[in-house]
Parts: C-alpha cells; sequence; structure tokens
C-alpha cells in the first residue's frame, strides 16, 4: 500500500454550510484505519504561483488527509465519497514520494 494525500481546495472565503462538518466526519469514519495522517484544516492561505502562468485557479488549500491506498485508482476512487463536492470544493489526490535515499 501506498499513501497519498487528498488535499482539499475551495474559495478562500467559503464558510461550512450546515450539516457538512458533519458529513466530513462521517466520511472520514468510513475511511476508517485508511487514514495514516489526519492533516488539518487550513485557515489563511498565502499562494504564490509560477512565473509565465496564464490560467490562475481561484482555489486555494483548504485541508487534506492522508490515505493508504492500493494504487491511485484506489485513492481516486477513497476521493470521490468526499462530501465537500456539494459544496463546491474540489480534491486532488496525489502519491506521496519518499525524500532522499
Amino acid at each position: 500500500m501506498s499513501k497519498y494525500v487528498l488535499a482539499f481546495r475551495g474559495q478562500p472565503d467559503r464558510d461550512s454550510g450546515q450539516g457538512e462538518n458533519e458529513s466530513w466526519g462521517a466520511w472520514f469514519g468510513g475511511l476508517g484505519a485508511r487514514v495514516v495522517g489526519f492533516g488539518n484544516q487550513v485557515g489563511r492561505v498565502e499562494r504564490l504561483n509560477a512565473e509565465h502562468t496564464e490560467d490562475i485557479a481561484t482555489e486555494v488549500l483548504t485541508g487534506y488527509v492522508v490515505v493508504e491506498a492500493a494504487d491511485i485508482d484506489d485513492a481516486v476512487a477513497l476521493a470521490r465519497g468526499c462530501p465537500g463536492f456539494r459544496a463546491g470544493v474540489s480534491v486532488e489526490v496525489g502519491e506521496t514520494v519518499p525524500m532522499g535515499g
């Protein structure tokens, strides 16, 4: 099993809707032991963009969690259950790569 970061992105001024926090809690609970690092919700964000960026998205990092999955497809399947989709949150899935050696 490999580790994957599920990075949640949304509008910087977005507030959680009614019942949304409970939905997130239920989703995390359903992931169970596959969550290997609960990460954090993110507060204030400063964004630094690459030079010559023509398509700058307005979403910013709003939180993340680290999960174990068999492969990227498995990690994406886990991410598809994210309750944030209904509230305008997107999820970026990335495999972690050990540093150095």
